[in-house]
């Protein structure tokens, strides 16, 4: 779609024509100031076709984890230039464990842990249904001043996106509203998955627009206090948007956010680049193997007289001499 006149946005602090050519693998900070309202939009398009074509994930298995990329993206992109974020399930679901690292600025990476025949038993196509119950664990590690933050919430037979919600309104106590989406579209060389989500936070400057909720019941006379108008507002407008305008390579994001926002006046940020990448090494692994004993070691030969390792992000597979450790 071209540009109108009237197509406007504000861009650091200065007005120009919104940007209809679509990014992919970019995280974009916005804000709507006139709500006191802070999001994240972020799209993803070869980042997390790589991950999630590493291993022969099951289709279902593939949009779960395509969603925990997006929300690690929208959550750790929170880390300026250091720092690193994981996004980590563990419940009794089909779908048992799903790991997603983002190191700052802009690294992804991540694998997911599935019983094949389980799965198999499971009709309900719905991502939620794969996980079961168990936990949800958000964890932030700062390089600058070596902290380390955890926040754990349960998985219920609910969304990532609806346990995101929850670890918002338990933990941070932010009006918080979140969005993923996956899917796969064709392109001249083949398949090709695309996973997208929206991160939309109410964050008055003074905490003038939030009201205390009664200290007991709810106040006499009614019910429990409406929710600030602002933020009804908001979460009406980030509503509206549909999956495949998460995952369309051929809208950009600075027109989905016009098309959402345009009423109350959005500004964007600068875009932060995202890209697949992992931690494994030879010298890593190698570290690894020296710490385990003579013992250890010779039970992890194999009917080559070799160690074989194969990292669980990428799949890259590497062999190794055990006598190259005595």
């Amino acid at each position: 779609m071209v540009p109108r006149a009237g197509d406007r946005l504000m861009v650091e602090a200065r007005s120009r024509l919104v940007s209809s050519e679509a990014k992919d693998d970019r995280v974009t900070p916005f804000a709507v100031e006139a709500l006191d309202l802070r999001g994240r939009l972020v799209r993803l398009g070869p980042t997390v076709d790589a991950v999630l074509k590493h291993y022969d994930y099951p289709p279902r298995v593939a949009r779960l984890l395509g969603e925990a990329m997006a929300l690690a993206a929208l959550l750790g992109s929170i880390l300026e230039s250091h720092g690193r974020f994981q996004l980590q399930t563990r419940s009794d679901g089909s779908v048992d464990m799903l790991v997603v690292d983002y190191d700052a600025p802009g690294k992804l990476r991540g694998f997911a842990r599935f019983d094949a025949a389980r799965l198999a038993e499971i009709s309900d196509p719905e991502p939620a249904a794969l996980l079961g119950r168990g936990h949800l664990a958000l964890t932030i590690e700062r390089e600058e001043d070596a902290a380390r933050y955890q926040g754990v919430v349960p998985l219920e037979g609910e969304s990532l996106a609806e346990a995101a919600h929850a670890y918002f309104r338990q933990s941070e106590q932010i009006p918080s509203f979140v969005r993923l989406a996956v899917g796969e579209v064709v392109t001249p060389g083949g398949r090709a998955w695309r996973a997208g989500g929206l991160l939309l936070q109410h964050l008055p400057v003074a905490g003038s627009r939030l009201r205390d909720l009664d200290p007991g019941d709810a106040p006499d006379g009614g019910g429990a206090q409406e929710e600030d108008d602002a933020w009804t507002e908001g979460q009406a407008l980030a509503a509206t948007i549909e999956d495949h305008e998460l995952v369309d390579p051929s809208l950009s994001g600075e027109r989905l956010l016009f098309r959402l926002f345009h009423e109350r006046g959005v500004k964007v940020f600068n875009e932060r680049p995202v890209e697949e990448f992992c931690r494994c090494s030879t010298e890593r692994i190698e570290r690894l193997l020296k710490s385990f004993t003579p013992q250890e070691r010779a039970d992890m030969v194999g009917d080559d007289g070799r160690i074989g390792v194969t990292c669980e992000f990428c799949a890259t597979f590497r062999s190794f001499d055990p006598a190259a450790f005595d």
